[in-house]
């Protein structure tokens, strides 16, 4: 039996995007094709609003700029801003559901000719022309995220049920870490735990937006930790206090 169809989206600030968020995509992909667990299609990047309210938050028209100038690599990485337009922060099972309701719509032909093209830019044209039936999206992250449903009031059980049982998801974790233990220690996530998926990242990689923002702020380089046209952007823009000088 042929896989299932996946996209692939990591949700989160990208303030600023670097190359570990890109790497988490590869590893993702990587994993599950090699296993046969599913196809992957193509992946989403979703910026958060700007509501979300974390410190030292770039305003969201310079997280999208970014994390499009970061992605032109990739030719299979997209940008979604249907997050960063809405009316205040979205929770994630929104975010999920949004994506995966429109992308399956557009491919089954389920919306009118009035659909706002901008909306569905981030969808690849070989998804939308020669795609029927249903793709699942499924949220990419690092073990971090995963162990943030287990501290009270972050997250409601509702959603993490609703994320885990309708999209799944796909941890990428550190060789020392034990993500296992703490799926066993949650009964949510042990019932659904045949959708999550465990991936280990062997060529480790400490990149951190934190990290970035501080060596900007002190006018260090970043240079081949971010890439060339986000440190460029980041420059002409005067963000995180940076200088003239941080490449």
């Amino acid at each position: 039996m042929a896989p299932n169809k996946v996209v692939l989206i990591a949700c989160g600030s990208f303030n600023p995007p670097t190359h570990m968020h890109l790497r988490l995509f590869e590893i993702a992909r990587d994993y599950l094709q090699k296993m046969g667990i599913c196809e992957v299609l193509f992946g989403i990047i979703s910026p958060v609003h700007d509501a979300y309210g974390k410190k030292d938050l770039a305003q969201a028209s310079h997280r999208l700029a970014m994390a499009k100038l970061a992605s032109e690599s990739s030719d299979w990485i997209r940008v979604s801003d249907w997050e960063c337009k809405q009316m205040g922060h979205s929770r994630t099972y929104l975010v999920l559901k949004h994506h995966q309701d429109l992308i399956n719509n557009m491919i089954n032909n389920k919306l009118n000719d009035n659909v706002n093209e901008e909306e569905v830019g981030f969808i690849p044209n070989f998804v939308l022309n020669n795609l029927h039936g249903n793709i699942q999206v499924k949220l990419i992250c690092g073990g971090d995220l995963l162990e943030s449903f287990g501290i009270p009031g972050l997250w409601s059980d509702a959603d993490i049920e609703d994320i885990v049982k309708t999209h799944g998801l796909v941890v990428i974790s550190r060789e020392n870490s034990n993500p296992h233990k703490f799926i066993y220690n949650s009964d949510i996530l042990t019932r659904y735990m045949r959708n999550i998926h465990i991936v280990t990242e062997w060529i480790t990689n400490d990149i951190s937006s934190t990290k970035i923002r501080r060596a900007l702020g002190r006018n260090d380089s970043v240079k081949y930790l971010v890439p060339d046209k986000v440190i460029e952007y980041i420059t002409k823009n005067e963000l995180y206090n940076s200088e003239k000088r941080c490449t």
